[in-house]
């Protein structure tokens, strides 16, 4: 069973026992979290899609950890106008496991 969940303003299609990175959410490591904003469930053949969301439908998943992102650098540059700026950044986010999808 596969479902499709809204979080962080990204969709994400995941499955039962997938390991997702998602924007940073205000739980520690080991919580319990449920996704209610389920978009469709796909059964096999049979697929549900929502207007916007599945009523009823859920998916419950497990936080692993909290952590940030590879560095990356932003440079901004003017030319001939002796301005350049070198800049750091490092994407927080929290690693999902997807437990189980009911509807």
């Amino acid at each position: 069973m596969q479902a499709i969940i809204v979080t962080g303003g990204k969709q994400y299609k995941v499955a039962e026992g997938d390991t997702i990175f998602v924007e940073k959410l205000p739980n520690e490591a080991g919580d319990a979290i449920v996704f209610d904003q389920v978009l469709a469930v796909i059964d096999g053949e049979k697929a549900t899609f929502g207007t916007p969301v599945v009523a009823g439908a859920k998916v419950d998943a497990s936080v692993v950890k909290n952590g940030k992102g590879k560095k990356i650098m932003v440079f901004k540059y003017k030319p001939k106008k002796g301005y350049h700026k070198r800049q750091g950044h490092r994407q927080p986010y929290t690693k999902v496991t997807i437990g189980k999808i009911s509807v």
